[in-house]
């Protein structure tokens, strides 16, 4: 694309715009893939961001006078790579020979990598470092690699926004104080380094199911996210877990067609149109999944692939094995107690039994401090009062889920079931 110019050359009046929408664009698109190979091929993630974000300043300040380029990404890629060199220059390395192969002169062809995916999980792999702290590992993936700002970090994590910025920075000049190499790990460390990884994957995937802040949300991170789960299974074929993630994945984008109504409203799971469900993805699930099982090594992606796979039985039978689920949940929450298999368990607990009061003493049993925060346990509870008959409080807790809420999608279905209890009033 290329922006209009008047017969004097001047850019027109909707240059700058556009220009701003194409960096925009190219920045959403490429951020992450150009990160991850300037950082490895520069071995500093801090000077790699600093080279990448003037390069977009660049592309914000030119591509309204001169226009925008062909190749948007490449031209960002070139342009980051000729700040890392004056950066260098300008610290007089440039008499390292490290530095002279890792940046050539100015005048050097530079053309993109031909596989920069790979790259990328390197560097997942680099940031699972034991030297890294475990709690940062798998968010600062999410930031350098993955292209996600911490601001959408924060909301995920629960925390400030400005909370979330100062430990990504603290974690990254750690990494630079302690000069930690970025060398690809050898094959027997990748295992114990491969959970922080697929957790970072899947809260890609999460995040962009649960923000729709993408314009092309089914598009973006969701399917970026089972790419790159695939290829780490591929380097590690013998490791369940990484099986259990790509079943998982496959099974949350099988229903993508039948995830949102008419109004643009969440369809809950077990009320979706199952013909729109995708079934070679279904097919693809169940024999990862299958695979995971014959390692013989239980994880929660492996459960959770389980609970997800059991809903889409629904498809064949006609019914949702609740009390199937229930179980399935009771073990992941057994194995991996975070307050989303805690709430899944309840919400199955009540549907199995028939009974509410089960469900709601489950979500009652989990910590106020860690619930009070957490937009799902209040849409949960909503739901269960709602159920239950208890008007006044399902009312209440939807308010608080509501004000919790970061999607567009979620917030128009809550205000779409708060209204329809206040209509149904006596």
């Amino acid at each position: 694309m290329t922006v209009r110019t008047t017969p004097g050359g001047a850019a027109t009046t909707d240059a700058a715009p556009l220009a701003a929408q194409a960096a925009e664009a190219a920045a959403r698109q490429a951020y992450g893939r150009l990160l991850s190979w300037l950082a490895w091929q520069w071995r500093d993630i801090a000077a790699a961001e600093d080279a990448l974000a003037d390069a977009l300043m660049a592309a914000l300040l030119t591509w309204p006078r001169d226009g925008v380029p062909d190749r948007p990404e490449a031209w960002l890629l070139t342009a980051a790579r000729r700040n890392l060199l004056k950066a260098a220059r300008h610290r007089r390395l440039t008499a390292d020979p490290a530095v002279t192969v890792l940046l050539p002169d100015e005048t050097t062809a530079v053309t993109e990598p031909a596989t920069v995916p790979d790259a990328r999980l390197r560097l997942m792999f680099v940031c699972a470092h034991p030297a890294i702290d475990a709690p940062m590992r798998s968010l600062l993936m999410l930031q350098t690699v993955l292209g996600i700002d911490a601001a959408r970090i924060a909301r995920a994590c629960l925390v400030a926004p400005e909370a979330m910025t100062k430990r990504l920075v603290r974690t990254k000049a750690k990494i630079k104080a302690t000069g930690l190499r970025f060398e690809e790990p050898e094959a027997r460390e990748l295992p114990q380094r491969l959970m922080a990884v697929l957790e970072a994957i899947y809260g890609a995937c999460t995040l962009d199911w649960n923000e729709d802040s993408s314009p092309e949300p089914a598009a973006s991170l969701a399917d970026e996210a089972l790419y790159l789960a695939r290829v780490a299974a591929s380097l590690l074929p013998h490791e369940p877990e990484a099986l259990g993630l790509i079943a998982l994945l496959e099974l949350n984008a099988s229903r993508a067609a039948a995830r949102l109504d008419a109004e643009g409203c969440l369809v809950p799971l077990q009320e979706q149109d199952t013909a729109l469900w995708d079934v070679e993805l279904i097919a693809s699930a169940t024999a990862h999944l299958a695979e995971a099982a014959r390692r013989r090594r239980p994880g929660p992606f492996q459960y959770e692939a389980a609970i997800q796979l059991a809903h889409a039985s629904r498809r064949r039978t006609g019914a949702t094995p609740w009390a199937d689920i229930r179980l399935l949940y009771e073990g992941l929450v057994a194995l991996h107690p975070t307050i989303g298999a805690r709430i899944g368990h309840a919400l199955a607990s009540a549907y199995a039994a028939d009974d509410v009061s089960a469900g709601l003493a489950l979500l009652r049993d989990i910590d106020p401090k860690r619930r009070e925060t957490h937009q799902a346990w209040w849409a949960a509870q909503a739901h269960l009062l709602e159920r239950a008959g208890a008007r006044a409080g399902a009312l209440s807790a939807y308010e608080r889920a509501l004000a919790l809420s970061r999607s567009p999608a979620l917030q128009k279905t809550l205000i779409a079931r708060r209204q329809a209890l206040v209509s149904s009033s006596p």
